[in-house]
Protein backbone atom coordinates (compact mmCIF):
# COMPACT_ATOMS: atom_id res chain seq x y z
CA UNK A 1 0.00 0.00 0.00
CA UNK A 2 2.72 2.49 0.98
CA UNK A 3 4.73 1.76 -2.16
CA UNK A 4 1.65 2.41 -4.28
CA UNK A 5 1.06 5.74 -2.53
CA UNK A 6 4.68 6.76 -2.97
CA UNK A 7 4.59 5.91 -6.66
CA UNK A 8 1.27 7.73 -7.12
CA UNK A 9 2.54 10.90 -5.44
CA UNK A 10 5.88 10.67 -7.24
CA UNK A 11 4.05 10.64 -10.57
CA UNK A 12 2.05 13.71 -9.54
CA UNK A 13 5.18 15.67 -8.60
CA UNK A 14 7.08 14.67 -11.72
CA UNK A 15 4.14 15.78 -13.88
CA UNK A 16 3.36 19.02 -12.01
CA UNK A 17 6.69 20.20 -10.57
CA UNK A 18 6.73 23.36 -12.68
CA UNK A 19 3.38 24.47 -11.21
CA UNK A 20 4.94 24.49 -7.72
CA UNK A 21 8.19 26.25 -8.66
CA UNK A 22 9.15 28.40 -5.66
CA UNK A 23 5.87 27.84 -3.81
CA UNK A 24 6.06 27.71 0.02
CA UNK A 25 9.82 28.06 0.35
CA UNK A 26 11.97 29.89 2.89
CA UNK A 27 11.51 32.42 4.29
CA UNK A 28 7.89 31.24 3.97
CA UNK A 29 6.98 28.39 6.30
CA UNK A 30 3.29 27.86 5.62
CA UNK A 31 -0.08 29.20 4.54
CA UNK A 32 -1.22 32.36 6.35
CA UNK A 33 1.62 31.62 8.74
CA UNK A 34 4.41 33.81 10.19
CA UNK A 35 7.58 33.53 8.13
CA UNK A 36 11.18 32.94 9.17
CA UNK A 37 11.94 36.66 9.33
CA UNK A 38 9.35 36.90 12.12
CA UNK A 39 10.01 33.63 13.93
CA UNK A 40 13.81 33.27 13.56
CA UNK A 41 13.59 29.51 14.16
CA UNK A 42 16.69 28.78 12.10
CA UNK A 43 18.86 31.48 13.60
CA UNK A 44 22.38 31.94 12.23
CA UNK A 45 23.20 29.13 9.77
CA UNK A 46 26.63 30.49 8.82
CA UNK A 47 29.08 27.66 8.23
CA UNK A 48 26.51 24.93 8.79
CA UNK A 49 26.08 21.70 6.86
CA UNK A 50 22.37 21.55 6.04
CA UNK A 51 20.11 18.88 4.57
CA UNK A 52 16.63 19.57 3.19
CA UNK A 53 14.07 16.77 3.03
CA UNK A 54 11.62 17.26 0.15
CA UNK A 55 13.75 20.06 -1.29
CA UNK A 56 11.41 20.68 -4.23
CA UNK A 57 12.53 23.40 -6.63
CA UNK A 58 15.56 24.36 -4.52
CA UNK A 59 14.40 27.79 -3.36
CA UNK A 60 14.85 26.99 0.34
CA UNK A 61 18.33 25.61 -0.33
CA UNK A 62 19.16 28.85 -2.14
CA UNK A 63 17.89 30.78 0.89
CA UNK A 64 20.24 28.74 3.10
CA UNK A 65 23.18 29.50 0.80
CA UNK A 66 22.33 33.19 0.78
CA UNK A 67 22.45 33.12 4.60
CA UNK A 68 25.86 31.53 4.80
CA UNK A 69 25.33 27.76 4.97
CA UNK A 70 28.59 26.00 4.14
CA UNK A 71 27.22 22.81 2.54
CA UNK A 72 23.88 22.23 0.82
CA UNK A 73 22.34 18.75 0.63
CA UNK A 74 18.84 17.93 -0.54
CA UNK A 75 16.54 15.02 -1.28
CA UNK A 76 13.23 14.71 -3.07
CA UNK A 77 11.11 11.88 -4.46
CA UNK A 78 10.68 13.70 -7.77
CA UNK A 79 13.46 13.77 -10.36
CA UNK A 80 11.74 16.67 -12.10
CA UNK A 81 11.81 18.70 -8.88
CA UNK A 82 15.53 17.96 -8.54
CA UNK A 83 16.17 19.07 -12.11
CA UNK A 84 14.45 22.36 -11.33
CA UNK A 85 16.46 22.70 -8.11
CA UNK A 86 19.75 21.97 -9.87
CA UNK A 87 19.01 24.59 -12.50
CA UNK A 88 17.93 27.23 -9.98
CA UNK A 89 20.97 26.74 -7.76
CA UNK A 90 23.41 26.68 -10.68
CA UNK A 91 21.94 29.87 -12.13
CA UNK A 92 22.22 31.45 -8.67
CA UNK A 93 25.89 30.48 -8.37
CA UNK A 94 25.45 27.72 -5.78
CA UNK A 95 25.87 23.96 -5.78
CA UNK A 96 24.23 21.21 -3.76
CA UNK A 97 24.39 17.45 -3.45
CA UNK A 98 20.94 16.28 -4.49
CA UNK A 99 19.41 12.80 -4.22
CA UNK A 100 16.24 11.33 -5.70
CA UNK A 101 14.87 9.17 -2.90
CA UNK A 102 11.80 8.80 -0.70
CA UNK A 103 12.33 10.12 2.82
CA UNK A 104 11.15 6.77 4.23
CA UNK A 105 14.37 5.15 2.94
CA UNK A 106 17.84 5.90 4.31
CA UNK A 107 19.54 8.55 2.22
CA UNK A 108 23.10 8.12 0.89
CA UNK A 109 24.34 10.98 3.07
CA UNK A 110 26.95 11.03 5.86
CA UNK A 111 25.42 10.02 9.18
CA UNK A 112 25.77 12.08 12.32
CA UNK A 113 27.32 15.09 10.61
CA UNK A 114 24.59 17.60 9.76
CA UNK A 115 24.05 20.68 11.90
CA UNK A 116 20.55 21.18 10.53
CA UNK A 117 17.94 19.06 8.78
CA UNK A 118 14.76 20.81 7.71
CA UNK A 119 11.67 20.36 5.56
CA UNK A 120 9.29 23.09 4.38
CA UNK A 121 5.84 21.63 3.78
CA UNK A 122 7.20 18.19 2.93
CA UNK A 123 7.12 15.91 5.97
CA UNK A 124 3.37 15.33 5.75
CA UNK A 125 3.93 13.36 2.55
CA UNK A 126 5.71 10.64 4.55
CA UNK A 127 4.02 7.24 4.55
CA UNK A 128 5.93 6.28 7.73
CA UNK A 129 6.55 9.19 10.10
CA UNK A 130 8.32 7.12 12.75
CA UNK A 131 10.78 5.69 10.25
CA UNK A 132 11.30 9.08 8.58
CA UNK A 133 12.09 10.79 11.89
CA UNK A 134 14.51 8.03 12.89
CA UNK A 135 16.40 8.44 9.62
CA UNK A 136 16.54 12.20 10.11
CA UNK A 137 17.88 11.77 13.64
CA UNK A 138 20.66 9.56 12.26
CA UNK A 139 21.78 12.29 9.84
CA UNK A 140 22.15 14.90 12.59
CA UNK A 141 24.99 15.54 14.98
CA UNK A 142 24.01 15.06 18.63
CA UNK A 143 22.47 18.40 19.53
CA UNK A 144 21.68 19.11 15.87
CA UNK A 145 18.45 20.83 14.88
CA UNK A 146 15.44 19.52 12.97
CA UNK A 147 12.81 22.00 11.75
CA UNK A 148 9.76 21.16 9.68
CA UNK A 149 6.50 22.80 8.70
CA UNK A 150 3.33 21.25 7.36
CA UNK A 151 -0.41 21.75 7.19
CA UNK A 152 -1.96 21.85 10.64
CA UNK A 153 -4.15 18.74 11.09
CA UNK A 154 -7.17 20.97 11.71
CA UNK A 155 -6.65 22.38 8.22
CA UNK A 156 -8.25 19.28 6.69
CA UNK A 157 -10.87 18.89 9.44
CA UNK A 158 -12.60 22.27 9.57
CA UNK A 159 -14.41 23.76 6.59
CA UNK A 160 -12.29 21.92 4.03
CA UNK A 161 -13.69 19.93 1.13
CA UNK A 162 -11.30 17.13 0.16
CA UNK A 163 -13.58 16.39 -2.80
CA UNK A 164 -13.10 19.88 -4.24
CA UNK A 165 -9.83 20.89 -2.51
CA UNK A 166 -11.23 24.19 -1.23
CA UNK A 167 -12.45 25.93 1.92
CA UNK A 168 -16.24 25.93 2.31
CA UNK A 169 -17.84 28.64 4.44
CA UNK A 170 -21.40 28.30 5.74
CA UNK A 171 -23.98 31.02 4.87
CA UNK A 172 -23.77 32.37 8.44
CA UNK A 173 -20.00 32.76 8.21
CA UNK A 174 -19.19 29.65 10.25
CA UNK A 175 -17.11 26.61 9.28
CA UNK A 176 -18.29 23.10 10.01
CA UNK A 177 -16.29 20.07 10.97
CA UNK A 178 -15.82 18.09 7.75
CA UNK A 179 -13.46 15.31 8.89
CA UNK A 180 -12.62 13.61 12.19
CA UNK A 181 -9.41 14.90 13.77
CA UNK A 182 -8.77 11.32 14.95
CA UNK A 183 -8.96 9.81 11.46
CA UNK A 184 -5.38 9.15 10.33
CA UNK A 185 -6.31 6.96 7.39
CA UNK A 186 -4.98 7.89 3.97
CA UNK A 187 -7.25 9.95 1.78
CA UNK A 188 -7.05 11.08 -1.82
CA UNK A 189 -7.98 14.52 -3.07
CA UNK A 190 -7.90 16.23 -6.47
CA UNK A 191 -5.11 18.66 -7.29
CA UNK A 192 -4.88 20.22 -10.74
CA UNK A 193 -5.77 17.48 -13.26
CA UNK A 194 -4.63 14.67 -10.96
CA UNK A 195 -4.84 13.48 -7.34
CA UNK A 196 -2.55 13.12 -4.35
CA UNK A 197 -2.78 10.78 -1.37
CA UNK A 198 -1.59 11.26 2.20
CA UNK A 199 -2.60 10.85 5.85
CA UNK A 200 -3.70 13.63 8.19
CA UNK A 201 -1.81 12.87 11.41
CA UNK A 202 -2.76 14.16 14.84
CA UNK A 203 -0.36 16.53 16.58
CA UNK A 204 0.24 13.85 19.21
CA UNK A 205 1.45 11.51 16.46
CA UNK A 206 4.09 14.02 15.40
CA UNK A 207 5.13 14.64 19.02
CA UNK A 208 5.32 10.96 19.97
CA UNK A 209 7.19 9.94 16.82
CA UNK A 210 9.69 12.77 17.35
CA UNK A 211 10.23 11.62 20.93
CA UNK A 212 10.63 7.98 19.86
CA UNK A 213 13.30 9.05 17.36
CA UNK A 214 15.29 10.81 20.08
CA UNK A 215 14.23 14.41 19.62
CA UNK A 216 13.51 17.05 22.23
CA UNK A 217 10.90 19.53 20.99
CA UNK A 218 12.08 23.07 21.56
CA UNK A 219 9.23 24.96 19.99
CA UNK A 220 5.95 24.47 18.17
CA UNK A 221 4.23 27.31 16.33
CA UNK A 222 0.57 27.30 15.23
CA UNK A 223 -0.29 30.93 14.57
CA UNK A 224 -1.79 32.97 11.76
CA UNK A 225 0.02 35.76 9.97
CA UNK A 226 -0.98 39.38 9.62
CA UNK A 227 -1.88 38.59 6.01
CA UNK A 228 -4.83 36.49 7.22
CA UNK A 229 -6.32 39.54 8.92
CA UNK A 230 -5.69 41.69 5.86
CA UNK A 231 -7.21 39.16 3.44
CA UNK A 232 -10.15 38.15 5.63
CA UNK A 233 -12.69 40.54 4.03
CA UNK A 234 -12.37 38.79 0.66
CA UNK A 235 -11.06 35.27 1.43
CA UNK A 236 -12.85 32.40 3.15
CA UNK A 237 -9.49 30.68 3.67
CA UNK A 238 -8.15 33.77 5.46
CA UNK A 239 -11.29 34.06 7.61
CA UNK A 240 -10.91 30.42 8.60
CA UNK A 241 -7.21 31.00 9.41
CA UNK A 242 -8.29 33.53 12.04
CA UNK A 243 -10.29 30.79 13.77
CA UNK A 244 -8.16 27.68 13.32
CA UNK A 245 -4.55 27.30 12.11
CA UNK A 246 -3.74 26.43 8.51
CA UNK A 247 -0.11 25.51 9.19
CA UNK A 248 2.27 24.47 11.97
CA UNK A 249 6.00 24.30 12.51
CA UNK A 250 8.16 22.23 14.87
CA UNK A 251 11.71 22.86 16.01
CA UNK A 252 13.45 19.95 17.72
CA UNK A 253 16.94 19.01 18.87
CA UNK A 254 18.52 15.62 18.55
CA UNK A 255 19.40 14.36 22.01
CA UNK A 256 22.80 12.76 22.67
CA UNK A 257 22.85 8.98 22.47
CA UNK A 258 23.46 7.63 25.98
Amino acid sequence: MNDQILEHNKTYWNDHADLWFGVTALPELGVYFPDETELNLFGDVTGQRVLEICCGSGHSLRYMAQHGAAELWGADISQKQLENAERLLTESGYSARLFCSPMEDPLPVPKGTFDLVYSIYGIGWSTDLDRTFRHIASYLKPGGTFIFSWAHPLNYCVGYSTDECRVVEEPDGSFRLTRSYFDENYFTMPVHDSTVTFANHKISTYINDLANAGFLIQRMVEEHSAAAQADAPHSAKARRALLTPNSMCFKARRLPIL
